[in-house]
């Protein structure tokens, strides 16, 4: 198969030829999407086509599967002398976005994010012989927690129970090429290069901020104290410094759940810090391939070095937040990037039972 070409494959078909492509992939982003068009170039060519919304597909570039799920839509049009078709879909994953979750009981205890999303993921998928196939659910983290007992909300969707225990658990949630759900922490894996001012790069524009990070990250607890006339002195319980805050400017986090909360309020304070300085550097990047020096797809959570004189704006490593395949006949062939310091994706700790003190650490 050609590289910097979209094969899509769905009801035992291969089709290609598309001439308007986009394909998007982020690791705050779920599901990941595509969508892609074409007009005839010869009469009749479509007639043996068959793309039905519903029926399972996957998208490759080249030889590299990119998305795998299911046609969402399907869009055939005709006018005087043209006949296009455009088609889009998302990956298994979207079923845990757009559904609600389903557990027995309502009631989960003893688990870890893993188990619950692999629970929850099991529903899913066609039947076969009456049991669903499921959307496949991976991890490599060893040390997830075991999270306490959580009654699910009537309502709330798969992913918005799994997004609550990964925070906890201090993990991403995101979904891989072949449509299953990866459960991980900020990539060390480097690309093979990464984005040269002169060399790849047609377009970068940099979002330099200051206005939402902090010189002091202040923790306190919540206490009947605040009514004495002690002060709020006695009350607080850590304060965390960043530097890069050029002049004084205070956060105040409260400790939930009457001082059981304490240590997650601490490490929250750590992470606003972080993370609120990794996102206060963000890259966007226009390149002219798909694919790094050594033929590999750009692929979410990865790490790259970037030079930007222009934009005075130099870094060893960069995380891929997102990355957009695109090709039409404005653009050409191009993918479009955004890129942030690794510490912007550290998942926000989060006490999910304040009264019931602290959880158990086991391996998986």
């Amino acid at each position: 198969m050609e590289p910097d070409e979209l094969y899509l494959i769905s009801n035992d078909q291969i089709v290609t030829g598309w001439t308007d492509i986009r394909v998007t992939r982020g690791i705050e982003r779920l599901p990941g999407d595509f969508n892609v068009g074409m007009t005839e170039r010869y009469p009749d060519e479509f007639d043996r086509l068959s793309i039905e919304p519903g029926a399972p597909c996957q998208v490759l570039l080249g030889d590299d599967p990119v998305i795998t799920g299911y046609v969402g839509r399907v869009g055939p049009s005709m006018g005087p002398g043209s006949h296009s078709i455009y088609a889009s879909g998302r990956s298994k994953c979207a079923d845990l976005i757009d559904c609600a979750a389903e557990w027995p009981g309502g009631q989960i205890t003893n688990q870890t994010v893993l188990g619950i999303a692999k629970k929850l993921a099991s529903v899913y998928g066609p039947r076969i012989n009456g049991v669903a196939e499921g959307i496949p659910v991976t991890s490599d983290v060893v040390d997830l927690p075991i999270l306490p007992q959580s009654n699910l909300m009537l309502g709330e969707s798969a992913f918005e129970v799994i997004d609550r225990m990964a925070r906890f658990s201090a993990v991403l949630a995101y979904d891989l090429a072949d449509g299953s759900l990866f459960l991980t922490r900020a990539g060390t894996r480097r690309a093979a290069s990464g984005f040269t001012e002169g060399v790849n790069v047609q377009r970068a524009y940099g979002d330099f901020s200051s206005d939402q990070i902090y010189s002091d990250y202040n923790v306190y607890i919540q206490s009947v104290d605040t009514y004495t006339d002690l002060g709020l002195g006695g009350n607080q319980l850590h304060t965390v410094k960043d530097i890069n805050c050029k002049r004084h400017r205070a956060m105040v986090i409260i400790s939930e759940g009457g001082g059981l909360g304490n240590d997650i309020a601490i490490k929250r304070a750590q992470w606003e810090s972080a993370r609120r300085f990794g996102r206060s550097r963000v890259i966007r990047i226009t390149t002219d391939s798909w694919r790094d020096s050594a033929g590999a797809l750009w692929e979410p959570n990865t790490l790259v070095p970037v030079y930007l004189p222009k934009l005075k704006f130099i870094a060893e490593s960069m995380l891929i937040s997102e990355v957009t395949f695109l090709r039409n006949s404005d653009v050409g062939t191009v993918a479009e990037l955004t890129l942030m310091l690794p510490e912007a994706f550290l998942p926000q700790p989060i006490n999910l039972t304040p009264l019931h003190g602290e959880f158990s650490q086991a391996a998986q």
